[in-house]
């Protein structure tokens, strides 16, 4: 497939975070961001993101349990 290439500005904070994240992945920033896009367009990124969420609100009570007992391990070694 041939290549196009495209221009953005972007933070240079989100610049380095893109170099940051493609090179954790071992890809070109350039294809870093044609994947984002791909799994944004296929609906992929929105399909984790609610399955991250229904995760949460049926586990949430857990959490909150682990955080609560954290709090109160904490506040027993400061006295």
């Amino acid at each position: 497939m041939a290549k196009t290439q495209l221009g953005a500005r972007v933070d240079e904070d989100v610049a380095e975070l893109a170099r940051k994240r493609a090179a954790d992945l071992g890809l070109s920033v350039g294809d870093y961001l044609a994947r984002l896009v791909q799994d944004d367009a296929s609906g992929l990124r929105a399909r984790a993101v609610t399955a991250a969420a229904r995760f949460l609100a049926d586990h949430q009570a857990v959490f909150d349990e682990a955080e609560q007992g954290q709090q109160a391990s904490r506040g027993a070694h400061a006295a």
